[in-house]
């Protein structure tokens, strides 16, 4: 490579092609220099073409239209109780209203071939009233679809829905996969509901039973994501009211999502309909390191007669449920769900702008896995279960 070109920014961007991306015969001192202008325009397609790097599924994004500032700051007061909310706030939304510039270009740079993208929590979950959570809804998921035809090669997108009716969310879904070319949906927890949105909907209950049976029949899967404690769960007395810095993705996320998750196992959703499947990120919220315990205690006689379900939780989490890495770059955790629930079912995830790119793929470099297990994991089941338009 000429020397002159060392300091470019199409240099910096063929260089990270090739260390990342690019097959080892591939020589960018090959390329004339006169046709480095052009790199920039081709880089996507020869990625697409030649890349094989992770495929990254819950990764989000905000939609400038459709969800509003001041709600985003104050979920970030949350999670940093004491910190001035707003002085941070240009960072974080910069990085989530970023797709196909920063981001893109350190998806190159750490060999990140593909990303799921979908709207930041709480989205459409944290609206109580029905219409407004339809309309950040379907305007979230028309302004993802545009943003995924703008790089179909490296980007796709998970619906957000409004959950306060099955047939609100069935109606939706069905929009989103058939028309926009969606490839399954990100709830965040309970829906919202009330006048001072202190309500909580939950999706386990029969009432929820043709948002399912659609689910089913489109054959895509559901992301459960966690969102943040609501306003009567600070209140004081109460679990988070006086212990602020148990709030957000350190232990609240895991607690208060992984209680759904068991509603949902435990209540016959996957009785009623076998094919349907579902992820948990950040390691399936803690859950497969309880499974045996859950297990043990929902097969006892005196339990199994009044269960509502046919089976116990291990069972579900082996045959309906995934988990992804996203925000827990926890090898020897990882390589447990792997033996509890099947190498099948864990996937990679980084959960974009919250954790970084680079310290994800930094690990995912580094990890100790077998080189068939390290494709399933950060590739191949993806492409699977979301029925991805990759390269297997």
């Amino acid at each position: 490579m000429n020397p002159s070109l060392q300091g470019s920014y199409q240099y910096y961007r063929v260089e990270s092609y090739r260390s990342n991306i690019a097959p080892q015969n591939w020589r960018p001192e090959l390329l004339n220099s006169n046709l480095l202008p052009t790199v920039e325009r081709s880089l996507h397609y020869l990625q697409a073409s030649k890349m094989r790097g992770t495929i990254a599924i819950e990764e989000a994004v905000i939609d400038p239209a459709g969800v509003e500032v001041h709600s985003f700051a104050q979920f970030q007061s949350l999670m940093q109780p004491g910190s001035n909310a707003a002085s941070g706030l240009s960072d974080h939304e910069r990085r989530l209203l970023d797709i196909h510039g920063e981001r893109l270009t350190s998806m190159d740079k750490h060999g990140v071939e593909y990303m799921l993208l979908s709207l930041t929590s709480p989205g459409a979950q944290g609206e109580a009233e029905p219409e407004k959570a339809r309309s950040v809804a379907r305007i979230a998921n028309d302004y993802l679809a545009g943003e995924v035809k703008k790089n179909p090669r490296r980007f796709g997108a998970l619906a957000a829905l409004s959950m306060h009716s099955a047939q609100d969310a069935a109606d939706e879904l069905r929009r989103a996969v058939k028309e926009l070319g969606m490839f399954g949906a990100m709830i965040n927890d309970f829906q919202s509901k009330g006048g001072d949105a202190q309500e909580k909907m939950y999706f386990d209950s029969p009432e929820y039973d043709l948002f399912w049976a659609t689910v089913q029949e489109l054959d895509v899967p559901v992301y459960f994501h966690p969102r943040y404690a609501i306003k009567q769960d600070l209140e004081p007395g109460t679990k988070y009211g006086d212990r602020k810095h148990l709030l957000g993705a350190g232990v609240q996320f895991h607690l208060d999502l992984s209680w759904h998750l068991y509603a949902i196992c435990s209540s016959g959703v996957f009785d009623r309909f076998p094919k349907v499947q579902i992820v948990a990120g950040h390691l399936g919220e803690g859950i497969p390191f309880n499974l045996w315990r859950a297990s043990h205690w929902i097969n006892k006689p005196f339990k199994r007669g009044a269960r509502p379900m046919k089976h116990d939780y291990t069972y579900y989490w082996t045959h309906n449920v995934s988990i992804t890495t996203s925000g827990d770059y926890n090898t020897r955790g990882l390589k447990f769900c792997m033996e509890e629930i099947g190498l099948e079912r864990c996937l990679y995830a980084i959960d974009t702008p919250y954790d970084t790119i680079e310290e994800a793929q930094a690990w995912w470099k580094s990890i100790d896995l077998s080189e068939e297990q390290k494709e399933a994991v950060g590739r191949s089941n993806a492409i699977r279960l979301f029925k991805l338009p990759l390269e297997q």
